[in-house]
């Protein structure tokens, strides 16, 4: 069995044209990766009905029925964010938690014109978290998604920009979007808005690249760092954001690097000592600048890049009891799939997944390389013994589930 290592395509991801086609865009894939991606604004008109993923009884369930703390929301009044103590209470008998959401004083702080920021919805909201998961699948990036409420005629935040992309999709009522130019092109997660206050403010005085109305059913990308600023119309607005957390050359430099310096800590001559009394490093500099970009040019950073993406997600839920009744049932004839989102990697005779690492047998590793496919499969097919041994460790789950 060759030593390479091998991605597979998670199951979660759509045979064909996938959520990114059919509902958030309304050109071509290809074109939207050759000419919109990472380079500027695209207004998509009424391209999806999103009530599927969201509403806005999702909004008044969330908030009052189930028992959400922080920082599940955060609250938003002129441009500032208000102190979590503001709309947080204790739960009540049988909870020791003091920072549930109160939903009479949210209710109250949004009738007095506050927004509210429902946060990690693809950790909250089953339909947000399919979603979000599946566009992830197609981007290959990772995707969190943030609703945002806001009452008539108010705003919740100041011109900015954000370090990461974003889809907004507009759920329900209408809300008017004022788009500008980057001052700061592709920024990094490491240079906020905040660090370029005044530029900032100075570019939102110039006139608009777009000045437009969302309604239920549009979508608007904006790559990081675009200007953004919105305000609800005449009822109230909620929209969706789809963050992508776009990984970047820099994260690759960073985990070259990494490695690099890991391979370092095998040479005698780089953890030597400099000479006693050095008064810099002046005649040092020439031979480490050599060793390092030997080491940088020989570093194999794929599995600290790969570490890192798994890291950056979470597969899909797994019930326990409908887990452990999948064991106990288990019988030839049992259809089983991969989990979704797990970020399979096979190298060599190990699989690596987001639920952590398995080693096999050359006589189990061609059973292993068929499931990977996504597709459904019989025990028998696989081996009952290993349906088995994958069920428990989280990586295989019921073909109907």
């Amino acid at each position: 069995m060759s030593s390479t290592s091998t991605d597979f395509q998670d199951p979660g991801a759509v045979k064909g044209a996938g959520v990114l086609e059919t509902r958030l865009i309304d050109i071509g894939r290809e074109r939207f990766a050759s000419e919109v991606w990472g380079r500027t604004a695209l207004l998509s008109r009424g391209v999806s009905d999103f009530s599927d993923v969201f509403s806005a009884d999702a909004v008044d369930e969330l908030i009052s029925r189930r028992g959400l703390r922080t920082p599940f929301l955060r609250v938003a009044k002129g441009g500032s964010t208000l102190p979590e103590s503001s709309f947080t209470s204790p739960a009540g008998v049988g909870a020791t938690i003091s920072d549930q959401l109160d939903d009479t004083a949210l209710w109250r702080k949004f009738a007095d014109g506050a927004t509210l920021v429902l946060q990690a919805l693809h950790r909250t909201w089953d339909p947000v978290l399919s979603f979000s998961t599946q566009l992830s699948t197609e981007l290959g990036h990772p995707v969190q998604a943030n609703a945002y409420i806001t009452p008539p005629q108010n705003r919740g935040f100041d011109d900015h920009y954000d370090v990461h992309d974003v889809f907004v999709l507009q759920i329900e009522g209408t809300k008017r979007w004022i788009i500008h130019e980057p001052v700061h092109v592709d920024p990094l997660r490491s240079q906020p808005w905040t660090d370029r206050r005044s530029a900032v403010a100075e570019a939102a005085q110039s006139p608009a690249y777009i000045d437009t109305v969302l309604e239920p059913g549009d979508v608007l990308y904006l790559p990081r760092g675009w200007l953004h600023a919105a305000q609800a119309q005449g009822k109230v607005s909620i929209h969706l954001t789809l963050g992508v957390h776009s990984w970047t050359r820099h994260a690759l430099a960073e985990h070259l690097a990494q490695a690099a310096l890991a391979a370092l800590c095998d040479d005698p001559e780089m953890r030597g000592s400099l000479p006693l009394g050095v008064d810099g490093p002046e005649r040092e500099i020439a031979a480490v600048r050599e060793r390092l970009a030997t080491a940088v040019l020989e570093a194999d950073a794929s599995s600290l890049f790969h570490r890192a993406r798994r890291g950056q997600g979470r597969p899909a839920p797994l019930g326990p009891v409908a887990q452990l009744a999948a064991v106990q049932d288990l019988g030839p004839q049992t259809q089983v799939r991969l989990r979704d989102a797990l970020e399979t990697r096979l190298e060599g005779s190990r699989l690596t997944t987001r639920v952590g690492w398995l080693d096999f047998s050359e006589a189990d590793l061609p059973a292993v390389e068929r499931l990977l496919d996504g597709g459904d499969h019989l025990a028998i097919d696989l081996g009952v013994e290993l349906v088995e041994r994958l069920l428990r460790a989280g990586v295989l789950v019921p073909a109907e589930q």
